[in-house]
């Protein structure tokens, strides 16, 4: 089996309009092809010693996995959070034409 060459990330938001702001930049710089935002979904998790409960958005991204190390580090200096969550996960299969459309739009990036 072959290594994949896309992924899709998962990023939360403090508001939708991060969630626009950080989508827009990764586009700018060719390090997506797409991005879906879902508003208002609800989050639960623990955070300094403690249960936290709040309204985030959630970005969804595609992407080549060789762009993941830049499209992180464009993300953290543009996300409001400490420790954002931006997790990467492999494609294995799909549309083979959707696969080759990411492929076309996200720039190779340095070797």
């Amino acid at each position: 089996m072959t290594e994949p060459a896309y992924a899709v990330i998962f990023i939360t938001t403090a508001t939708n309009e991060e969630a626009e702001r950080i989508s827009r930049r990764l586009l700018e710089k060719r390090l997506i092809a797409c991005a879906s935002i879902i508003p208002k979904i609800g989050s639960h998790f623990w955070w300094q010693d403690r249960i936290n409960t709040v309204e985030e958005s959630l970005l969804i991204a595609k992407t080549r996995i060789k762009r993941l190390e830049e499209l992180v580090r464009q993300v953290k200096e543009t996300h409001s959070y400490s420790t954002p969550e931006i997790i990467a996960l492999p494609i294995i299969g799909g549309s083979r034409e959707y696969l080759e459309w990411i492929g076309e739009e996200v720039t190779e990036g340095p070797e």
